[in-house]
């Protein structure tokens, strides 16, 4: 009984951490499917919501363009994923996660017609490869949501 009066003092706030992964820059190609994966972590609970933005303007999914869904796993650990198919030049630009607990992260997404990611680098950063079996995995998901 003794301990649960002390061990209050000695607790501290573990503040949650948002991460948009491979950034700072990515390099993807144009038609391709752009992946982008946001992780919440070290939260007492789960984000009520997790809002994508695009230049600073929220991501519609229910927009014109189509191709554009967003799926959520939340838990101990809460994952995001931006899938948008057929990327244009358009889709260039910084995308960012914002969840309703933590600091918003993001990215610099720059969709590439035709030249080499390698002369475009920044900071000696790889540019970021999707695998093929997550193309798949995201198209097969999207077709089941049309």
């Amino acid at each position: 009984m003794e301990f649960r009066k002390y061990a209050k003092d000695f607790m501290f706030a573990i503040e949650p951490v948002t991460e948009v992964a491979g950034g700072p820059d990515l390099y993807i190609d144009r038609g391709s499917t752009i992946n982008l994966t946001c992780t919440v972590k070290y939260s007492p609970e789960p984000p009520h919501y997790i809002i994508w933005n695009h230049n600073n303007a929220i991501i519609s999914y229910s927009s014109p363009r189509g191709g554009v869904s967003v799926v959520t796993e939340k838990g101990e650990t809460t994952v995001s994923h931006l899938l948008i198919l057929m990327a244009k030049n358009a889709d260039s630009g910084r995308y960012s996660c914002s969840p309703s607990n933590a600091a918003p992260h993001g990215v610099n997404v720059h969709v590439l017609s035709g030249e080499k990611p390698e002369a475009m680098q920044t900071g000696g950063q790889m540019p970021q490869q999707i695998p093929v079996s997550l193309c798949l995995l995201s198209t097969a998901i999207l077709l089941m949501i049309y």
